[in-house]
Formats: C-alpha cells, sequence, structure tokens
C-alpha cells in the first residue's frame, strides 16, 4: 500500500511539474540617448516596441546630457558623442544572422547620415525576440 501512495504522489508530481511556470531574470535593456530633436521618432519607435515584450524585459533609459547618463557613461566606458546605444544584457554588439550588429547611432536611414549606425529597429527586434523567447 505504501508503493501505491508513493507512486500516487510522484504521479502527481510528474504530472503537475510541466505546468509550473519558473520565473527566469528579465532581460536587461539600456538606452543611453540624446534627448534632441532628430532621435524622437526613434524613441518613439523603441517605447513602442519594449513594451510588447512585457516583463521578459527591464529597461533603463538614460538621457545623455544628464547627471545620471554621465555616471552611466562612465560606467560603460562611452568616451564619445554618440546620438543613441543601447546595451542587451550589458552588450553592445550582438549576432544576427552571421553579422555582428553594433546598437550605436541612429538606425540606418533615419537621422544624419554621418550619425547613422549600421543597424535597423527590426534588427533589434529579431535579436530581443530571440533572447527573450518571443515566438
Amino acid at each position: 500500500m505504501k508503493k501505491f501512495y508513493s507512486f500516487f504522489i510522484i504521479g502527481i508530481a510528474l504530472f503537475i511539474a510541466p505546468t509550473v511556470s519558473f520565473s527566469k531574470n528579465p532581460v536587461q535593456i539600456d538606452v543611453l540617448y540624446l534627448n534632441h530633436g532628430p532621435l524622437q521618432p526613434t524613441l518613439r519607435e523603441l517605447r513602442a516596441l519594449f513594451p510588447e515584450y512585457g516583463d521578459k524585459l527591464a529597461v533603463s533609459w538614460y538621457d545623455f546630457d544628464s547627471d545620471e547618463g554621465e555616471r552611466f557613461k562612465s560606467k560603460m566606458g562611452i568616451s564619445h558623442h554618440t546620438p543613441l546605444a543601447i546595451w542587451i544584457d550589458g552588450r553592445s554588439e550582438l549576432m544576427n544572422n552571421g553579422r555582428t550588429i553594433k546598437f550605436e547611432g541612429f538606425p540606418t536611414g533615419s537621422g544624419p547620415s554621418f550619425f547613422q549606425g549600421k543597424w535597423k529597429l527590426e534588427d533589434l527586434a529579431i535579436i530581443l525576440d530571440r533572447v527573450t523567447g518571443k515566438n
């Protein structure tokens, strides 16, 4: 009889275990930005994109010209002028389809050409999908 109860309890545990959701820490996104007019459309797009991931992302925003932004730039080793830089779990360069993408500067096709990076919002969304397990 003891074996029956043992197997019964083990069976229930095995049945319930797959339905239990184990919490995973959210992916940390850090955004350093210049709060200037030309960047506003990109910032609006980012502010629309990040909520699509719900609690899978923890987003921190750092205004380049603020005291907090100065401390963050120092921490991340940024000594040059850039309108935008994005880190995903502490990394600003990530691989996508065999190429390294650095999330710095305006996305390709927006803002002044000399400040454009070699990335698109679609690249960012693809990487966010991958790191959060979305889709």
